[in-house]
């Protein structure tokens, strides 16, 4: 069973009662919610990775050329003179896109460690047997909790300049305001001289980014329904999935992409001792990946404490990673 740890080591609570205690509060909410960090069980990050081979998810793809084809560029930004420092990469998942910026530094010689920070122990697993076989001789120390809990950890763990990755529109995971709150918060543990590589899918045509989120293969719909299987399986939850669809929308104007779960018909269920009543076509809101322009990135670069030193595009400006520097 995974835990979280606070900076002494000390067990905080386990996963499985945090879950219970976050998923009765979004399920007794108005409206009801999940929490997308429990989408990535190990049958969450199997459904994931193949979402990211899927036609229609162009955002990886994007992401994935820029640090094929520019690690070397970004490596000479984030070094900036230095040959020692420490990676630090929030939501790790897989690393794929980040091992070519490993591979590039070990290559220069630089001498840093590798820290992926991940909400999965699963995944935390993986990459530490993974990552050493694409990267031979780096040094890794896999973290695994919340965000803000892991970088005090790495912090404690190691006095490097640190570059902080935060990969995948990961970010748009957030409304803009908690965004913001997130941003400030990652800031103020930042020293100065460190960086973060932040990763943010852009406005585009509509069409093209509803279809990322509504394959017509039916990817997305079985990963978000897997979190309702997770409950059921993990919380011991009388759940009928065969009641439950899934449904994505995207606003161009603001450039919210948001998912939910829409019950199909009046039902209840029973999660310890709370009766959980879902309504007819009553939605469940899973998810938001919002989109930005650059002139907002930048917005939100400054808004968080942030300057943008170092622009990556794709080929087709459709994703963007960009280099901040603490104020």
């Amino acid at each position: 069973m995974a835990v979280y740890r606070n900076q002494t080591g000390e067990i905080i609570q386990n996963t499985t009662d945090r879950m219970r205690e976050e998923v009765v509060k979004g399920l007794l909410s108005t409206p009801k919610y999940l929490n997308s960090k429990y989408f990535y069980d190990a049958e969450g990050n199997k459904l994931f990775q193949q979402i990211m081979d899927l036609p229609e998810y162009y955002l990886t793809r994007s992401e994935m050329e820029i640090f094929k084809d520019q690690s070397k560029s970004i490596a000479k930004t984030i070094l900036s003179g230095t040959t020692e420092l420490d990676i630090v990469e929030l939501g790790a998942g897989n690393a794929i896109k980040s091992t070519h910026l490993l591979k590039q530094l070990s290559k220069q010689q630089i001498d840093f460690t590798y820290f992926p920070i991940d909400i999965s122990d699963n995944v935390i697993q993986l990459l530490e047997q993974e990552i050493p076989a694409r990267v031979p001789g780096i040094k890794m120390h896999g973290l695994n909790g919340e965000y803000l809990d892991m970088v005090e950890n790495a912090n404690l763990l190691s006095p490097h300049r640190k570059v902080y990755l935060f990969l995948g529109s990961n970010i748009g995971n957030f409304r803009k305001s908690f965004a913001i709150e997130f941003l400030k918060k990652l800031q103020k543990q930042l020293k100065s001289g460190d960086l973060l590589l932040i990763g943010l899918d852009l406005k585009k045509n509509p069409k093209q980014i509803l279809a990322a989120y509504n394959d017509a293969a039916g990817v997305t719909k079985a990963f978000n329904l897997n979190l309702l299987k997770r409950i059921k399986r993990e919380l011991d939850v009388d759940l009928d999935l065969a009641k439950f669809e899934h449904y994505p929308t995207y606003d161009p104007i603001s450039g919210s992409c948001r998912s939910y779960i829409i019950s199909l018909e009046k039902q209840s269920v029973l999660i310890d001792d709370e009766c959980i009543t879902f309504e007819k076509n009553e939605p469940i809101y899973m998810e938001l990946s919002q989109k930005y322009s650059v002139s907002e990135i930048d917005d939100l670069a400054e808004q968080s404490g942030f300057k943008p030193i170092e622009y990556f595009f794709d080929s087709n400006k459709w994703f963007l990673d960009v280099v901040w520097q603490k104020e």
